[in-house]
């Protein structure tokens, strides 16, 4: 299992749409082939900050959604409203107590 953790900055304008963007295609991007779990944080002192933590089977699922059709209706859209380029990290993990 893998988690993704992407940091986004957004024009403090912009911010709204991103949020009824993320509103709208939430459901489809839970429902994508291997992912376990989405939430979208946003950052108590900056409210312009948001990250996005899901977790994926494995890096080929992530790799099929970043090459899917919501992805690409999606990402475009929510990068033209950064104003910092986004900061991202996949990470190994484990559940709790296994070896």
């Amino acid at each position: 299992m893998i988690t993704r953790i992407v940091k986004m900055t957004f024009d403090p304008q912009k911010v709204d749409a991103f949020l009824a963007l993320f509103e709208e295609f939430e459901f489809k991007i839970r429902q994508q082939p291997g992912c376990f779990y989405l939430e979208l944080l946003r950052e108590k002192s900056d409210g312009n900050v948001f990250f996005t933590y899901s977790k994926w089977v494995d890096n080929e699922a992530l790799e099929r959604y970043r090459h899917s059709e919501t992805f690409r209706m999606v990402w475009p859209q929510t990068k033209a409203s950064f104003i910092a380029p986004a900061e991202a990290w996949t990470l190994d993990g484990r559940e709790a107590g296994v070896i």
